[in-house]
């Protein structure tokens, strides 16, 4: 067991080569977690000497967490900081367009786990939500990227599955001169687009003054342009399960899909002596979404069952808006040490955005009549059978438009101080650490939305309404016969010639507006000594929230300036143990407190009652809290080879879940309160296995072969109540099995991976308390993907990677397996690049 006295040098992380990948070896990523120790220079690069790294840090670390650690070269096929993280134990992603997106980690969903870039809180650019959606991070600007899943009392207690670590790149993490380069094209099978992708990075070292090399420059930029596509059919769950199981409605859905991504970063290092040190840390990312969305979909006058005919009303419709989100980060902070003192300070300052302009939130067409003879086959993947009348664009005419823009910040400002002392404890060594921080987060939300409709009312005769007055080419639609398409510019042009004032929505324009303030400030002391073969932190957070927040509320047709608070503190005690069995074995274990603020669609002030209906926030939640509890055991095997085995228990009250109150309280007289309500308790548990080889003892060619493998098996059990009734759920998000298979085998010149991504079905979204059949889950899923790296020369490497070669999809299902919500395909994407890379 490492003693505390430490040089300053020692304490350093040591992450090594560039920031142009993430390197991970699906398996063994498996549990390794991060640790700031010793500053390495890598001569070779691959795959095992990335799970070495990672394996290493794994060993030191005083938490449980989990790492992906940049390489040279040793990268997987991952488009971005979500992809990357979910090879790791316990830790899967919620997927948009087939791009991975928001990160659960052991169960709990997206909304109960923290991202820290470089030491700093990152808010959410996204309206509703607290999570952060990682695909606004291109992965070419991360040095290392680690999951903590134990809490130690000097970090923020803001998160039940895990906090999602992000660090940058550093000119300390390399001797000398650093610089790399990259260019990709990629092909989407799906919508047979190619797309360029250019990334790179630089580093180096200088001397001030009487220094030698002791002031740092890096710097890295990614930028990319993607082109794609999906192809969806969906019920939305309206299933009648009264007579049998018949549909009442379905829609096809054509998805176009431009994302481009620019990320930035720039720091600083400045070290003038063995006892002092600065650093500056900015991170700038850019990620615009430009999405296309023509549907075409059917409601039948009478629910059917597949196969049966009859009459439906029909609908065309467009959505086209391009969003802009941003994420921007600021972290400056030093290091000094005074004898047994030291003494850290960090000021950062996070902004996220996300600005959606004037765009077509959804010009709908209507069948000018009935469509007879229509129908579906399959219950999975129902596919509308209707008459040649449905693809006629001149039996639809426009019914309404609605146009929207929509302004999201989010921003945290913090400055916190960490005071550390070694010591000596009745013979052993001992540190003491005690600190403080204050955090400022503010959050709006700005939305204004025209409805226009009653056309005739504007002078538009009927037959320039037509459909046939607004389509586009052909739609590219792979599951059925689709129609005609819609054209946005079109419907631009007929909107242009309206005067807008006219048709301003103010009660879509008001209700979702809000502004929420929460102030954190947080204090704590911990102690950590060796005896022996253990280690022991012992310490108690405090953390005191103060929140804020205005909004409008719509009564019967007046609004209402609505404004709620609330204050609230929690003591949140911690332990963790770590015990050194032999030298290649150790235990841990620990026991932690947590606390995760609801999200802010859920706190939000808003309300709308309209007779006896009526839908509205809570400010007044509490917070969810958690007592947890790990046990595991490592054993290393050598060179890049591990074998752990983790289980975890997590007591979770205050859980949080849509209900309906009506016919209780102040709602008795209501036919439909749809609200947010706290839970009292939930419960989560489940065991953490991981295992990762490299057979170099082996004779060639087999001692190129790696292999590794992790699975999380995880049980929850929630209740959930509303109108006078109560039933138990799984946690929203919750997978009961999560699992990575990693096969690699390389050389001095070949590096060849193929690797698998496994998620079990898990619960997204409860229905009424009374209504378990209309549950929503989403399907388990098993991602395929295959790398090749060859080297040209010792500086530049060729690359192919193929993502979702299986050609996996993503479906929704109601209640059971075989009655869809929704189901979407993607299909494979291909890539061929080439790198350069000089240290």
């Amino acid at each position: 067991m490492m003693t505390f006295k430490r040089s300053k040098a020692a304490r350093r992380a040591g992450h090594a080569l560039s920031a142009l990948a993430l390197a991970v070896a699906s398996g063994s990523l498996l549990a390794a977690e991060t640790a700031t120790d010793v500053v390495e220079h890598v001569d070779v690069v691959g795959q095992a000497v990335s799970l070495d790294k990672a394996l290493k840090e794994q060993r030191r670390s005083d938490n449980v967490k989990s790492v992906v650690s940049a390489d040279g070269v040793a990268q997987l096929p991952d488009e971005n900081v979500a992809e990357a993280v979910q090879r790791l134990p316990g830790v899967s992603v919620e997927r948009d367009q087939g791009e991975g997106r928001f990160v659960s980690v052991r169960g709990l969903g997206p909304d109960m786990n923290a991202v820290n870039i470089n030491g700093t809180l990152i808010p959410s650019p996204n309206a509703d939500t607290r999570a952060v959606a990682l695909d606004v991070l291109p992965s070419e600007l991360v040095q290392s990227l680690s999951v903590v899943k134990t809490l130690t009392p000097d970090m923020d207690a803001n998160s039940l599955g895990g906090t999602i670590e992000v660090e940058s790149l550093s000119a300390f993490d390399h001797k000398g001169l650093f610089y790399t380069g990259s260019a990709e094209g990629s092909y989407d099978d799906n919508s047979g687009q190619t797309s360029p992708k250019f990334s790179g990075a630089i580093s180096d070292r200088f001397s001030l003054g009487d220094g030698i090399d002791n002031f740092g420059v890096a710097a890295a930029l990614s930028w990319q342009k993607r082109d794609f596509g999906s192809d969806n059919v969906e019920t939305g769950g309206a299933w009648d399960f009264e007579d049998g199981a018949r549909l009442e409605e379905l829609e096809q859905r054509d998805y176009d899909i431009t994302r481009e991504r620019t990320g930035l970063g720039l720091n600083f290092d400045y070290r003038p002596d063995d006892f002092n040190s600065y650093y500056l840390r900015t991170l700038y990312s850019r990620f615009k979404d430009s999405e296309t969305r023509n549907a075409a979909g059917v409601e039948f006058d009478d629910a059917q069952a597949p196969g049966e005919r009859g009459d439906a009303e029909g609908w065309r419709e467009l959505k086209s808006r391009e969003e802009t989100q941003e994420i921007q980060s600021y972290v400056l902070g030093s290091e000094h040490l005074r004898g047994d003192w030291t003494l850290n300070a960090q000021v950062g300052y996070s902004r996220s955005s996300e600005d959606t302009p004037g765009h077509i939130a959804g010009a709908l067409f209507e069948g000018t009549d009935d469509f007879t003879d229509a129908g579906f086959g399959s219950t999975r993947k129902p596919t509308l059978n209707i008459g040649e009348a449905f693809y006629d664009a001149n039996n639809f005419i426009l019914d309404e438009v609605e146009w929207a823009e929509q302004d999201t910040t989010d921003t945290e400002k913090n400055i916190k101080l960490d005071l550390a002392r070694d010591y000596e404890l009745s013979g052993h060594a001992a540190r003491v650490k005690f600190g403080g921080k204050l955090s400022r987060r503010d959050k709006d939300n700005d939305t204004n939305v025209w409805t226009y409709e009653d056309f005739d009312d504007a002078g538009i005769a009927a037959d320039d309404l037509l459909l046939g007055n607004f389509t586009k080419g052909r739609v590219d639609y792979g599951l059925g016969r689709f129609g005609p398409g819609i054209s946005d510019k079109a419907i631009k042009r007929l909107l242009g010639g309206l005067d807008r004032a006219d048709y301003y929505n103010e009660e879509e324009s008001r209700i979702g507006d809000y502004e929420m303030s929460e102030d954190i400030d947080a204090a704590y002391l911990m102690n950590t000594v060796d005896i022996g073969d253990l280690r022991v932190i012992a310490g108690l957070r405090y953390e005191g929230t103060d929140f804020r927040a205005k909004g409008t509320g719509l009564r019967d047709g007046t609004f209402e300036n609505i404004e709620a608070s609330n204050d609230y503190d929690h003591w949140l005690p911690g332990l963790h143990l770590r015990y050194q069995l032999d030298k290649d074995t150790q235990l841990r274990a620990a026991w932690t407190n947590s606390v995760v603020r609801p999200s802010f669609e859920q706190l939000a002030p808003g309300f709308l009652i309209d007779g006896d209906e009526a839908e509205f926030g809570n400010p007044q939640l509490d917070p969810l809290e958690s007592s947890n509890f790990d046990l595991g055991i490592e054993r290393y095997l050598g060179r890049a080879g591990v074998v752990s085995a983790f289980v975890f228990y997590k007591d979770i009250e205050n859980f949080v879940y849509n209900t309906d109150l009506a016919g209780t309280g102040a709602w008795t007289d209501f036919d439909e309160a749809n609200t947010y309500a706290n839970g009292d308790r939930a419960k989560l548990y489940g065991l953490e296995l991981a295992w990762s080889q490299k057979f170099d003892w082996l004779p060639a060619p087999w001692n190129g072969l790696l292999l590794g493998a992790n699975a999380t098996f995880s049980r929850s059990d929630a209740r959930i109540e509303g109108q006078g009734r109560r039933r138990d759920i799984d946690l929203p998000f919750q997978s009961d099995t999560v699992g990575n298979l990693m096969l690699g085998w390389e050389n001095d010149k070949l590096s060849l991976r193929l690797s698998a991504n496994y998620k079990s079905d898990y619960l997204q979204e409860v229905a009424a308390v009374d209504d378990k059949a209309h549950d929503l889950y989403v399907d388990d899923q098993t991602f395929v993907d295959f790398s090749a790296r060859y080297f040209l020369t010792k500086d530049l490497q060729v690359s192919f990677e193929a993502q979702n070669i299986t050609d996996e999809h993503y479906y929704v299902y109601t209640g059971r397996d075989r009655y869809n919500a929704q189901y979407e395909e993607y299909g494979p994407t291909y890539k061929l690049g080439l790198t350069f890379t000089h240290f």
